[in-house]
Protein backbone atom coordinates (compact mmCIF):
# COMPACT_ATOMS: atom_id res chain seq x y z
CA UNK A 1 0.00 0.00 0.00
CA UNK A 2 1.11 3.65 -0.72
CA UNK A 3 1.51 5.76 1.89
CA UNK A 4 -0.44 8.39 -0.47
CA UNK A 5 -3.78 5.56 -0.08
CA UNK A 6 -3.09 5.12 3.48
CA UNK A 7 -2.84 8.63 5.12
CA UNK A 8 -5.08 11.47 3.54
CA UNK A 9 -3.09 14.59 4.42
CA UNK A 10 -6.67 16.90 4.89
CA UNK A 11 -10.12 15.97 5.60
CA UNK A 12 -11.97 19.09 5.41
CA UNK A 13 -12.99 19.55 2.04
CA UNK A 14 -15.21 16.34 1.16
CA UNK A 15 -18.44 16.57 3.05
CA UNK A 16 -19.63 13.57 3.03
CA UNK A 17 -22.93 11.89 1.90
CA UNK A 18 -25.15 10.22 4.72
CA UNK A 19 -22.75 10.53 7.00
CA UNK A 20 -22.08 12.04 10.66
CA UNK A 21 -19.53 14.16 9.06
CA UNK A 22 -18.44 15.87 12.41
CA UNK A 23 -17.62 12.00 14.53
CA UNK A 24 -16.29 10.69 11.17
CA UNK A 25 -13.45 13.61 10.44
CA UNK A 26 -12.90 13.20 14.30
CA UNK A 27 -12.47 9.39 14.25
CA UNK A 28 -12.10 8.45 10.39
CA UNK A 29 -12.35 4.87 8.97
CA UNK A 30 -10.73 4.29 5.74
CA UNK A 31 -10.71 1.17 3.61
CA UNK A 32 -7.89 1.20 0.99
CA UNK A 33 -7.57 -2.29 -0.04
CA UNK A 34 -10.63 -5.36 -0.85
CA UNK A 35 -10.78 -8.60 -1.85
CA UNK A 36 -13.38 -10.89 -2.45
CA UNK A 37 -15.65 -10.71 0.95
CA UNK A 38 -12.79 -8.46 2.86
CA UNK A 39 -12.04 -4.67 2.98
CA UNK A 40 -8.36 -3.58 4.25
CA UNK A 41 -8.42 -0.80 6.51
CA UNK A 42 -5.91 1.95 6.71
CA UNK A 43 -4.33 0.68 9.65
CA UNK A 44 -3.96 -2.95 8.17
CA UNK A 45 -6.99 -4.29 9.80
CA UNK A 46 -9.31 -7.09 7.81
CA UNK A 47 -13.37 -6.21 7.58
CA UNK A 48 -15.95 -8.98 6.59
CA UNK A 49 -18.59 -6.94 4.26
CA UNK A 50 -21.86 -7.86 5.94
CA UNK A 51 -22.96 -5.40 3.42
CA UNK A 52 -21.73 -6.07 0.05
CA UNK A 53 -20.29 -2.34 -0.01
CA UNK A 54 -24.25 -0.17 -0.09
CA UNK A 55 -25.98 -3.51 -1.29
CA UNK A 56 -24.25 -3.78 -4.28
CA UNK A 57 -20.74 -5.74 -4.43
CA UNK A 58 -22.40 -8.97 -5.00
CA UNK A 59 -19.83 -10.61 -6.40
CA UNK A 60 -17.53 -9.87 -3.92
CA UNK A 61 -14.29 -7.25 -4.08
CA UNK A 62 -11.91 -6.92 -6.86
CA UNK A 63 -13.29 -9.94 -9.06
CA UNK A 64 -10.31 -10.46 -11.97
CA UNK A 65 -12.85 -10.96 -14.72
CA UNK A 66 -14.60 -7.45 -14.13
CA UNK A 67 -11.08 -5.74 -13.53
CA UNK A 68 -9.56 -6.70 -16.42
CA UNK A 69 -12.63 -5.69 -18.89
CA UNK A 70 -12.74 -2.09 -17.23
CA UNK A 71 -8.23 -2.00 -17.96
CA UNK A 72 -9.21 -3.36 -21.76
CA UNK A 73 -12.48 -0.89 -22.31
CA UNK A 74 -10.25 1.99 -20.64
CA UNK A 75 -7.50 1.35 -23.57
CA UNK A 76 -9.56 0.67 -26.60
CA UNK A 77 -13.12 2.80 -26.09
CA UNK A 78 -13.14 5.21 -23.63
CA UNK A 79 -16.18 7.09 -24.21
CA UNK A 80 -18.48 7.45 -27.05
CA UNK A 81 -21.20 10.13 -27.05
CA UNK A 82 -24.75 8.29 -26.10
CA UNK A 83 -27.15 10.63 -28.56
CA UNK A 84 -27.51 9.76 -31.95
CA UNK A 85 -24.61 7.44 -31.43
CA UNK A 86 -23.87 3.86 -30.23
CA UNK A 87 -20.67 1.76 -29.46
CA UNK A 88 -21.60 -1.93 -29.93
CA UNK A 89 -20.85 -3.42 -25.86
CA UNK A 90 -24.51 -1.16 -25.08
CA UNK A 91 -26.36 -3.17 -27.12
CA UNK A 92 -24.99 -6.71 -26.56
CA UNK A 93 -25.35 -5.69 -22.50
CA UNK A 94 -28.92 -4.67 -23.39
CA UNK A 95 -29.35 -7.67 -24.85
CA UNK A 96 -27.70 -9.73 -22.01
CA UNK A 97 -30.05 -8.03 -19.65
CA UNK A 98 -32.98 -8.65 -21.08
CA UNK A 99 -32.50 -12.23 -21.73
CA UNK A 100 -32.10 -12.66 -17.68
CA UNK A 101 -35.25 -10.44 -17.22
CA UNK A 102 -38.41 -11.20 -16.30
CA UNK A 103 -40.47 -12.53 -19.19
CA UNK A 104 -42.11 -9.32 -21.40
CA UNK A 105 -39.42 -7.13 -20.30
CA UNK A 106 -37.50 -6.63 -23.52
CA UNK A 107 -36.22 -2.93 -23.79
CA UNK A 108 -33.75 -1.27 -21.68
CA UNK A 109 -32.46 2.61 -20.98
CA UNK A 110 -29.32 3.34 -19.10
CA UNK A 111 -28.40 5.20 -16.45
CA UNK A 112 -25.65 5.80 -13.67
CA UNK A 113 -27.31 5.26 -11.11
CA UNK A 114 -30.74 3.68 -8.87
CA UNK A 115 -31.89 7.78 -8.03
CA UNK A 116 -31.24 8.47 -11.73
CA UNK A 117 -33.32 4.94 -12.84
CA UNK A 118 -36.53 6.00 -10.85
CA UNK A 119 -36.17 8.99 -12.36
CA UNK A 120 -36.20 7.70 -15.70
CA UNK A 121 -39.13 5.49 -14.51
CA UNK A 122 -41.41 8.22 -13.28
CA UNK A 123 -40.95 9.89 -16.48
CA UNK A 124 -41.33 6.78 -18.78
CA UNK A 125 -44.33 6.35 -17.00
CA UNK A 126 -46.51 9.52 -17.17
CA UNK A 127 -44.97 10.20 -20.91
CA UNK A 128 -46.17 6.44 -21.67
CA UNK A 129 -49.90 7.93 -20.88
CA UNK A 130 -48.73 11.02 -22.25
CA UNK A 131 -48.55 9.41 -25.88
CA UNK A 132 -51.34 7.07 -25.37
CA UNK A 133 -53.59 9.89 -25.22
CA UNK A 134 -54.23 9.51 -21.46
CA UNK A 135 -52.75 13.13 -20.25
CA UNK A 136 -54.78 13.55 -17.45
CA UNK A 137 -52.72 10.27 -15.85
CA UNK A 138 -50.24 12.80 -14.17
CA UNK A 139 -50.17 11.60 -10.07
CA UNK A 140 -47.64 9.25 -9.01
CA UNK A 141 -48.19 6.93 -6.19
CA UNK A 142 -45.29 5.62 -4.00
CA UNK A 143 -45.61 3.87 -0.02
CA UNK A 144 -44.50 5.39 3.75
CA UNK A 145 -40.61 4.57 4.36
CA UNK A 146 -40.10 3.85 0.47
CA UNK A 147 -36.79 4.62 -0.57
CA UNK A 148 -36.27 5.67 -4.31
CA UNK A 149 -32.76 7.35 -4.11
CA UNK A 150 -32.33 11.35 -3.48
CA UNK A 151 -33.52 13.45 -6.68
CA UNK A 152 -36.44 14.99 -6.59
CA UNK A 153 -38.85 12.41 -8.17
CA UNK A 154 -37.71 9.99 -6.21
CA UNK A 155 -37.74 11.60 -2.29
CA UNK A 156 -41.56 13.01 -3.45
CA UNK A 157 -42.83 9.00 -4.10
CA UNK A 158 -40.61 7.95 -1.14
CA UNK A 159 -41.80 7.96 2.03
CA UNK A 160 -38.67 8.23 4.50
CA UNK A 161 -38.95 11.09 6.48
CA UNK A 162 -35.81 12.50 7.02
CA UNK A 163 -34.56 12.08 3.12
CA UNK A 164 -38.01 14.23 2.58
CA UNK A 165 -38.26 17.41 5.26
CA UNK A 166 -35.71 19.78 4.32
CA UNK A 167 -36.69 20.11 0.34
CA UNK A 168 -39.90 22.08 0.36
CA UNK A 169 -43.33 21.03 -1.55
CA UNK A 170 -41.16 18.36 -3.99
CA UNK A 171 -43.36 17.32 -6.86
CA UNK A 172 -47.15 17.89 -6.91
CA UNK A 173 -49.43 15.14 -7.35
CA UNK A 174 -48.31 12.47 -5.48
CA UNK A 175 -49.53 10.01 -2.58
CA UNK A 176 -48.48 7.42 -0.45
CA UNK A 177 -49.91 4.22 0.14
CA UNK A 178 -49.38 2.76 3.97
CA UNK A 179 -46.30 1.13 4.43
CA UNK A 180 -46.62 -2.97 5.16
CA UNK A 181 -44.94 -3.63 8.70
CA UNK A 182 -46.69 -4.97 11.76
CA UNK A 183 -44.64 -5.62 14.11
CA UNK A 184 -47.22 -6.82 17.04
CA UNK A 185 -48.33 -9.38 14.45
CA UNK A 186 -45.35 -10.45 12.78
CA UNK A 187 -42.56 -10.37 14.98
CA UNK A 188 -39.40 -12.66 14.03
CA UNK A 189 -40.57 -13.35 10.78
CA UNK A 190 -38.57 -15.99 8.64
CA UNK A 191 -39.50 -14.88 5.11
CA UNK A 192 -42.88 -13.62 3.97
CA UNK A 193 -45.12 -12.51 6.84
CA UNK A 194 -48.33 -14.13 7.63
CA UNK A 195 -50.43 -10.69 7.98
CA UNK A 196 -50.51 -7.52 5.89
CA UNK A 197 -51.28 -9.05 2.30
CA UNK A 198 -54.41 -7.00 2.69
CA UNK A 199 -53.05 -3.56 3.30
CA UNK A 200 -52.46 -3.32 -0.71
CA UNK A 201 -56.39 -2.92 -0.71
CA UNK A 202 -55.61 0.10 0.72
CA UNK A 203 -54.26 1.64 -2.77
CA UNK A 204 -57.94 0.95 -4.00
CA UNK A 205 -58.55 3.49 -1.50
CA UNK A 206 -56.64 6.28 -3.40
CA UNK A 207 -57.86 5.12 -6.77
CA UNK A 208 -61.36 6.15 -5.35
CA UNK A 209 -59.88 9.44 -3.84
CA UNK A 210 -58.96 10.78 -6.94
CA UNK A 211 -60.06 8.56 -9.57
CA UNK A 212 -58.33 6.35 -11.69
CA UNK A 213 -57.96 8.35 -14.61
CA UNK A 214 -55.53 11.03 -12.75
CA UNK A 215 -53.11 8.03 -12.22
CA UNK A 216 -50.33 7.10 -13.96
CA UNK A 217 -47.71 4.80 -11.73
CA UNK A 218 -47.57 3.40 -8.71
CA UNK A 219 -43.71 2.70 -7.25
CA UNK A 220 -42.65 -0.22 -4.59
CA UNK A 221 -39.59 -1.97 -3.47
CA UNK A 222 -40.76 -5.37 -3.29
CA UNK A 223 -37.98 -5.83 -0.16
CA UNK A 224 -37.86 -2.31 1.37
CA UNK A 225 -34.41 -2.02 1.69
CA UNK A 226 -32.94 1.02 3.35
CA UNK A 227 -36.05 1.31 5.50
CA UNK A 228 -34.82 -1.35 7.29
CA UNK A 229 -35.52 -4.52 5.35
CA UNK A 230 -39.25 -4.85 5.25
CA UNK A 231 -40.43 -8.18 3.72
CA UNK A 232 -43.77 -8.00 1.66
CA UNK A 233 -46.32 -9.87 3.13
CA UNK A 234 -48.04 -12.95 1.52
CA UNK A 235 -50.50 -12.14 -1.76
CA UNK A 236 -49.72 -7.97 -1.19
CA UNK A 237 -47.29 -7.83 -4.36
CA UNK A 238 -49.65 -9.82 -5.90
CA UNK A 239 -52.91 -7.64 -5.29
CA UNK A 240 -50.90 -4.34 -6.35
CA UNK A 241 -50.43 -5.60 -9.44
CA UNK A 242 -54.72 -7.22 -9.72
CA UNK A 243 -55.18 -3.34 -8.58
CA UNK A 244 -53.02 -1.73 -11.16
CA UNK A 245 -53.91 -3.84 -13.88
CA UNK A 246 -57.87 -3.21 -13.00
CA UNK A 247 -57.47 0.56 -13.47
CA UNK A 248 -54.79 0.73 -16.36
CA UNK A 249 -52.20 1.94 -13.68
CA UNK A 250 -48.40 0.99 -14.27
CA UNK A 251 -46.30 -0.61 -11.66
CA UNK A 252 -42.85 -0.12 -10.99
CA UNK A 253 -40.78 -2.47 -9.37
CA UNK A 254 -37.63 -0.40 -7.87
CA UNK A 255 -34.92 -3.22 -8.00
CA UNK A 256 -32.20 -1.42 -6.97
CA UNK A 257 -31.70 -3.64 -4.21
CA UNK A 258 -33.41 -7.12 -5.30
CA UNK A 259 -32.08 -7.24 -8.26
CA UNK A 260 -29.00 -9.37 -9.81
CA UNK A 261 -29.62 -12.27 -7.54
CA UNK A 262 -30.62 -10.65 -3.77
CA UNK A 263 -33.11 -13.17 -2.91
CA UNK A 264 -32.31 -16.35 -5.36
CA UNK A 265 -33.73 -15.30 -9.07
CA UNK A 266 -32.23 -12.55 -10.98
CA UNK A 267 -35.21 -9.87 -10.07
CA UNK A 268 -37.81 -9.99 -7.54
CA UNK A 269 -40.18 -9.77 -9.38
CA UNK A 270 -39.59 -13.17 -10.69
CA UNK A 271 -39.11 -14.53 -7.28
CA UNK A 272 -42.50 -13.48 -6.05
CA UNK A 273 -44.15 -14.58 -9.32
CA UNK A 274 -45.30 -11.08 -9.96
CA UNK A 275 -44.92 -8.90 -13.35
CA UNK A 276 -44.43 -5.42 -13.25
CA UNK A 277 -44.50 -2.74 -16.11
CA UNK A 278 -40.95 -1.02 -15.41
CA UNK A 279 -37.90 -2.25 -13.42
CA UNK A 280 -35.50 -0.19 -12.36
CA UNK A 281 -31.85 -1.25 -11.35
CA UNK A 282 -28.35 -0.10 -10.72
CA UNK A 283 -26.04 -1.35 -7.90
CA UNK A 284 -25.64 -5.24 -8.40
CA UNK A 285 -25.47 -4.53 -12.35
CA UNK A 286 -21.60 -3.92 -12.44
CA UNK A 287 -20.60 -5.19 -9.01
CA UNK A 288 -20.83 -1.25 -7.44
CA UNK A 289 -17.23 -0.76 -9.68
CA UNK A 290 -18.89 1.62 -12.05
CA UNK A 291 -21.80 3.86 -11.28
CA UNK A 292 -24.60 2.61 -13.95
CA UNK A 293 -27.98 1.44 -14.08
CA UNK A 294 -30.67 -0.17 -16.00
CA UNK A 295 -34.34 0.35 -16.76
CA UNK A 296 -36.57 -2.70 -17.80
CA UNK A 297 -39.45 -1.58 -20.05
CA UNK A 298 -42.08 -3.67 -21.31
CA UNK A 299 -42.62 -3.78 -25.42
CA UNK A 300 -46.06 -2.35 -25.03
CA UNK A 301 -44.63 0.85 -22.91
CA UNK A 302 -41.40 0.82 -25.83
CA UNK A 303 -43.40 0.57 -29.07
CA UNK A 304 -45.96 3.26 -27.78
CA UNK A 305 -42.96 6.03 -28.13
CA UNK A 306 -41.97 4.54 -31.67
CA UNK A 307 -44.25 6.67 -33.94
CA UNK A 308 -43.89 9.77 -35.95
CA UNK A 309 -41.52 10.66 -38.46
CA UNK A 310 -38.24 8.87 -37.74
CA UNK A 311 -35.88 11.18 -37.84
CA UNK A 312 -37.70 12.38 -34.98
CA UNK A 313 -36.25 11.64 -31.62
CA UNK A 314 -39.20 9.46 -29.83
CA UNK A 315 -38.05 10.50 -25.93
CA UNK A 316 -36.13 13.76 -24.91
CA UNK A 317 -34.47 11.92 -22.15
CA UNK A 318 -31.14 10.62 -21.29
CA UNK A 319 -27.78 11.45 -20.03
CA UNK A 320 -24.43 11.84 -20.87
CA UNK A 321 -22.88 8.86 -19.69
CA UNK A 322 -25.63 6.40 -20.88
CA UNK A 323 -24.85 3.46 -21.98
CA UNK A 324 -20.62 4.44 -20.93
CA UNK A 325 -18.30 1.88 -22.64
CA UNK A 326 -16.47 1.56 -19.61
CA UNK A 327 -19.61 1.07 -17.52
CA UNK A 328 -21.28 -1.43 -20.29
CA UNK A 329 -17.50 -3.45 -19.94
CA UNK A 330 -17.80 -3.57 -16.72
CA UNK A 331 -21.04 -4.83 -16.13
CA UNK A 332 -21.13 -7.66 -18.86
CA UNK A 333 -18.14 -8.87 -17.01
CA UNK A 334 -20.30 -8.92 -13.76
CA UNK A 335 -22.84 -10.69 -15.39
CA UNK A 336 -20.14 -13.47 -17.00
CA UNK A 337 -19.18 -13.54 -13.34
CA UNK A 338 -22.75 -13.80 -12.37
CA UNK A 339 -23.26 -16.63 -14.82
CA UNK A 340 -20.26 -18.93 -14.34
CA UNK A 341 -20.60 -18.94 -10.47
CA UNK A 342 -24.54 -19.41 -10.30
CA UNK A 343 -24.23 -15.98 -8.12
CA UNK A 344 -27.87 -15.23 -9.23
CA UNK A 345 -28.94 -18.05 -7.49
CA UNK A 346 -27.25 -18.84 -4.71
CA UNK A 347 -28.83 -17.15 -2.23
CA UNK A 348 -31.70 -19.72 -2.79
CA UNK A 349 -28.72 -22.28 -1.66
CA UNK A 350 -27.57 -20.29 1.44
CA UNK A 351 -31.10 -18.95 2.57
CA UNK A 352 -31.69 -21.35 4.93
CA UNK A 353 -28.17 -21.69 6.94
CA UNK A 354 -28.50 -17.33 6.53
CA UNK A 355 -32.09 -17.55 8.15
CA UNK A 356 -30.98 -19.80 11.05
CA UNK A 357 -28.15 -17.78 11.98
CA UNK A 358 -29.75 -14.48 11.77
CA UNK A 359 -32.65 -15.49 13.77
CA UNK A 360 -30.25 -16.85 16.76
CA UNK A 361 -29.78 -13.67 18.16
CA UNK A 362 -33.35 -13.09 19.33
CA UNK A 363 -32.37 -13.70 22.48
CA UNK A 364 -29.61 -10.90 22.26
CA UNK A 365 -30.17 -7.71 24.69
CA UNK A 366 -32.26 -5.57 22.91
CA UNK A 367 -33.58 -7.27 20.07
CA UNK A 368 -36.94 -6.52 18.90
CA UNK A 369 -37.67 -7.69 15.84
CA UNK A 370 -35.55 -9.90 13.15
CA UNK A 371 -36.57 -10.16 9.95
CA UNK A 372 -35.02 -12.08 6.20
CA UNK A 373 -35.80 -13.28 2.90
CA UNK A 374 -32.72 -14.17 0.44
CA UNK A 375 -29.50 -12.52 1.63
CA UNK A 376 -31.05 -9.71 3.15
CA UNK A 377 -31.61 -9.45 7.08
CA UNK A 378 -32.79 -7.09 10.35
CA UNK A 379 -32.33 -7.05 13.30
CA UNK A 380 -34.19 -4.00 14.56
CA UNK A 381 -32.87 -2.83 18.37
CA UNK A 382 -35.11 -1.28 21.22
CA UNK A 383 -33.79 2.56 21.05
CA UNK A 384 -32.55 4.13 23.53
CA UNK A 385 -35.19 6.57 25.25
CA UNK A 386 -34.53 10.56 24.03
CA UNK A 387 -31.34 8.79 21.75
CA UNK A 388 -32.96 7.40 18.79
CA UNK A 389 -30.47 5.54 16.08
CA UNK A 390 -27.77 5.75 18.99
CA UNK A 391 -27.80 2.09 19.79
CA UNK A 392 -27.30 0.95 15.93
CA UNK A 393 -25.19 3.23 15.09
CA UNK A 394 -23.02 2.12 18.78
CA UNK A 395 -23.17 -1.73 17.78
CA UNK A 396 -21.65 -0.15 13.72
CA UNK A 397 -18.48 1.17 15.10
CA UNK A 398 -18.37 -1.49 17.22
CA UNK A 399 -18.72 -3.97 14.52
CA UNK A 400 -16.11 -2.04 12.59
CA UNK A 401 -13.36 -2.06 15.35
CA UNK A 402 -13.99 -5.81 15.96
CA UNK A 403 -13.62 -6.58 12.34
CA UNK A 404 -17.36 -6.46 10.41
CA UNK A 405 -18.88 -3.58 8.22
CA UNK A 406 -22.37 -3.62 8.75
CA UNK A 407 -25.00 -1.23 7.62
CA UNK A 408 -27.61 0.59 10.05
CA UNK A 409 -30.93 2.37 9.34
CA UNK A 410 -32.82 4.47 12.53
CA UNK A 411 -32.06 1.14 14.86
CA UNK A 412 -31.91 -1.67 12.81
CA UNK A 413 -28.83 -3.23 11.31
CA UNK A 414 -29.36 -4.34 7.94
CA UNK A 415 -27.43 -7.14 6.42
CA UNK A 416 -26.78 -7.87 2.79
CA UNK A 417 -23.38 -10.06 2.08
CA UNK A 418 -21.60 -10.39 -1.07
CA UNK A 419 -23.15 -13.50 -2.95
CA UNK A 420 -19.91 -15.29 -2.66
CA UNK A 421 -20.28 -15.67 1.24
CA UNK A 422 -19.77 -19.35 2.56
CA UNK A 423 -20.98 -20.26 5.34
CA UNK A 424 -17.64 -20.35 7.55
CA UNK A 425 -18.63 -16.17 6.73
CA UNK A 426 -22.25 -16.50 8.26
CA UNK A 427 -20.83 -17.95 11.06
CA UNK A 428 -17.81 -15.13 11.76
CA UNK A 429 -20.31 -12.51 10.80
CA UNK A 430 -22.82 -13.59 13.33
CA UNK A 431 -20.45 -14.87 15.81
CA UNK A 432 -18.93 -11.14 16.10
CA UNK A 433 -22.45 -9.85 16.14
CA UNK A 434 -23.60 -11.80 18.64
CA UNK A 435 -20.65 -10.75 20.66
CA UNK A 436 -21.65 -6.87 20.21
CA UNK A 437 -25.23 -7.16 21.18
CA UNK A 438 -24.31 -9.69 24.24
CA UNK A 439 -22.66 -6.27 25.26
CA UNK A 440 -25.85 -4.49 26.16
CA UNK A 441 -24.79 -1.59 23.44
Amino acid sequence: MSNRLNAPNDLRAFWMPFTANRQFKKEPRMFVGAKDMYYTTHDGRQVLDGTAGLWCVNAGHCRPKITEAIREQAGELDYAPAFQLGHPKAFELANRLVDIAPEGMDHVLYTNSGSESVETALKVALAYHRVKGNGSRFRLIGRERGYHGVNFGGISVGGIVSNRKMFGTLLAGVDHMPHTHQPGKNTFTRGEPEHGGDIATELERIVTLHDASTIAAVIVEPVAGSTGVLIPPKGYLQKLREICTKHGILLIFDEVITGFGRLGAPFAAQYYDVKPDIITTAKGLTNGVIPMGAVFVTSEIHDAFMNGPEHMIEFFHGYTYSGNPIAAAAALATLDTYKEEGLLTRAGELSDYWADALHSLKDCPNVIDIRNTGLIGAIELDPIAGEPTKRAFTAFLRAYENGLLIRTTGDIIALSPPLIIERKHIDELFGKLRGILQNNI
